[in-house]
């Protein structure tokens, strides 16, 4: 990518996700001040742009410039995330007698998942605005991610992830040059670590929503699933939802493409599925009136680390998605999953994470009861490689 000055993004502020009050958007925010809760980036659209300017640019979530945050094309950091091939899975069409099954396979990142996008953006933006070293509590792919880009950026990383953690993620953290804690617990706990480690505010932390750019580097797997399908949409999407930034930064992508005139009025939106692990739901359980909210809710660990999110931040803005687009929310097992793994691996040649196979499950689970049709255009989010996940599910494959 070439070096530019100019000025290439149209975003014009920050918004609190809560309350709407506004903020800059050219200088360091965090949440916002009003309600302490995540800010979301709004972009000038007086003039439209056309979609066909995309005709001949690169193949990496960056083709979206002109919507993304990064002001100059000389403050990019990136390592070619974006863009990941939208699968047709015949052969379990096939098996279930279903019209038209997809997977987007984030698998395909850099760094082997969906996080590759949201820190690439988070870290690009936090170059521009002179950011020398970030921060992280993450389940895993997160923190490998914060690593990789810090170290092409030229940052100090600081990774905190639980014990448990599988190797290969404290091993490629270890690989990127980052500064590595293990913590006893699950993402919470690493997140009060990071704010002890980080007292003096001397690190960003990029925590899920805790900053506004990587919900902007998530949300151009909305804007791919678009272009990929010839601006028709799905008319389900399921995805793995720990954190949730992909959720809500999918639908935010929805919305700005209808405002930039992208999608015709004619198509209609799809409805999104929230999937989480039967051990960490905390928001199926909110949505189905168990608990007010998640604030206090205790998780377990999971094989799938990125659904191991017992208190998300953005819990409410995923409510938001799942009212607006008549979805809904559910759990799956640990034995569910393994299953799931194992029916994408023998049936469609592809080794997903398990937050991969919870979603077919998922697919599994509505389609039987009626939730989602089998004629519906059904399209599944796998959100990492399951070679990461080998050491979590030693011993499990049923041969």
């Amino acid at each position: 990518m070439q070096p530019a000055t100019e000025t290439i993004s149209r975003i014009s502020l920050l918004e609190c996700s809560a309350c709407a009050n506004t903020c800059s958007a050219f200088s360091l925010q965090r949440t916002s001040d009003c309600c302490s809760m995540p800010l979301v980036a709004r972009y000038e659209q007086a003039e439209l742009l056309p979609k066909e300017v995309l005709t001949h640019r690169e193949g990496t979530m960056w083709r979206y410039r002109e919507l993304l945050p990064v002001l100059s094309n000389e403050h990019i950091v990136t390592l070619g995330e974006g863009f990941t091939p939208l699968l047709k899975l015949q052969n379990l069409s096939k098996e279930y007698s279903l019209d038209s099954l997809y997977l987007k396979d984030e698998g395909q990142n850099p760094t082997g998942s969906f996080k590759a996008r949201g820190l690439s953006m988070a870290i690009s933006k936090a170059k521009e605005l002179g950011v020398t070293g970030c921060i992280i509590p993450t389940a895993g792919n997160a923190g490998v991610a914060m690593a990789a880009y810090c170290a092409k950026a030229g940052m100090k990383a600081v990774v905190v992830m639980p014990r448990h953690t599988p190797k290969a993620f404290k091993e490629e953290c270890y690989w990127y040059g980052a500064e590595v804690h293990l913590i006893d617990g699950l993402i919470n706990d690493c997140a009060a670590k990071v704010k002890e480690l980080n007292a003096d505010g001397k690190l960003l932390d990029v925590s899920t929503l805790k900053e506004p750019y990587r919900l902007e580097g998530k949300k151009t797997m909305g804007y791919e699933i678009a272009e990929q399908m010839s601006w028709l949409l799905p008319d389900v999407i399921l995805y793995p939802a720990g954190g949730g930034t992909g959720l809500i930064g999918i639908w935010k992508a929805f919305f700005e493409m209808q405002s930039l005139g992208w999608l015709s009025a004619e198509v209609m939106l799809p409805r999104m599925v929230a999937v989480q692990a039967e051990n960490c739901k905390p928001l199926v359980d909110t949505y189905f009136a168990k608990q007010k909210n998640s604030q206090q809710y205790v998780g377990k660990p999971t094989i799938a680390n990125g659904l191991a999110v017992p208190r998300p931040i953005g819990e409410q803005m995923m409510l938001k998605v799942l009212k607006e687009s008549k979805g809904t929310a559910i759990s799956i097992t640990e034995e569910e999953m393994i299953q799931g793994l194992q029916e994408l691996g023998k049936q469609e040649g592809l080794f997903v994470a398990p937050e991969g196979a919870a979603v077919w499950m998922a697919a599994r689970k509505l389609i039987g009861t009626g939730i989602i049709a089998p004629e519906e255009k059904i399209l599944l989010l796998n959100t990492g490689s399951g070679q990461k996940y080998l050491e979590n599910v030693a011993g499990a494959y049923n041969k």
